[in-house]
């Protein structure tokens, strides 16, 4: 008898991986979405589907998930940053979001607790209203607060680190755990964390004067759009900046702001953007990146690293 062939391999093996992707998401109360298209959920609005798209209802359902996909022995990739490029076929396994998770609880001393879905957008407008400073650095930054702490999201003005206390994890036994800041190597845009998920993050504030931190956080912002590309899909800043300088300064240098594979477009803002103008797709974004590290190789002898994040299968 013959065997169809599939993206996940044979008819019976695609079979035997729905089976158990039906275990790991059993008795789930969130939302399960199968052969979810991940360009719904990402900042570059460009991604292939997921085998399972899942959203947690709270804590409990993230354990459940996490054992469960643990036992059927199937990969699990968690959504929250927005420096995330997700390849056109997919995320093969179980994909997370946790959207449900947005509570925001005040502790003494002026710290924050801000579960792992939590929008930054929506922190620092917590912070603002409470006269709190210290988080003005994330303005403009969509990410999830999950998201920036295992990206150590930054901008010039400050990064995620300079705000962590502690950070709750669920690690992949189903297991809570949480780790004191200074139990965590944070680097340029990644911090060294134990293996599971973010569910919350301790940060710790500063009083301030609301008017003045209203101030920073719409100056920040008004810079941004004056210099950034914020009205158009993004995964924000592409390449990682060469040491004494900046990615999108030698981008330009060589000449590339404007070009464009398909609908994935050097932002004429910001050299160290690509923007999707409406059909891109991950193919045509890795091709302009290509085109991109090649001529700025050839014309200024620099080799640019990618700080965006790929993801997915090709």
């Amino acid at each position: 008898m013959k065997r169809t062939a599939h993206r996940h391999g044979t008819t019976a093996q695609y079979t035997r991986l729905q089976r158990k992707i039906r275990s790991a998401v059993a008795g789930i109360r969130g939302v399960v979405r199968f052969n979810a298209p991940l360009s719904e959920y990402t900042s570059f609005r460009i991604g292939g589907p997921a085998d399972v798209l899942v959203e947690p209802a709270d804590v409990e359902d993230v354990i459940r998930l996490v054992k469960q996909t643990n036992e059927q022995k199937l990969s699990l990739f968690v959504l929250g940053g927005t420096n995330l490029l997700v390849r056109d076929k997919g995320i093969r396994g179980v994909v997370v979001s946790l959207a449900k998770l947005r509570a925001i609880k005040e502790e003494s001393g002026s710290v924050l607790y801000a579960e792992g879905g939590v929008g930054m957008p929506t922190l620092i407008g917590h912070a603002i209203r409470r006269s709190l400073t210290g988080l003005e650095w994330a303005a403009g930054i969509p990410g999830t607060v999950a998201g920036c702490v295992v990206m150590n999201a930054g901008t010039r003005l400050g990064e995620m680190k300079d705000s962590v206390k502690a950070v709750r994890i669920v690690l992949t036994n189903g297991e809570v755990l949480d780790c004191l800041a200074e139990s965590i190597s944070f680097e340029y845009r990644r911090a060294s964390l134990p293996v599971g998920i973010v569910i919350g993050v301790w940060l710790q504030l500063r009083p301030g004067v609301r008017s003045d931190i209203e101030k920073v956080v719409k100056d920040y912002l008004r810079s941004r759009r004056e210099t950034q590309p914020l009205t158009l899909p993004s995964a924000g800043c592409v390449f990682k900046n060469p040491a004494n300088d900046s990615a999108g300064r030698v981008v330009e240098a060589a000449g590339l702001k404007g070009i464009s594979v398909g609908d994935a477009y050097v932002s004429t803002k910001h050299a160290n953007f690509i923007v999707n103008q409406g059909r891109a797709s991950a193919t045509d974004v890795l091709a302009l990146i290509k085109k991109i590290r090649a001529q700025v190789a050839r014309k200024t002898g620099v080799k640019l690293e990618l700080e965006l994040k790929l993801v997915g299968q090709a």
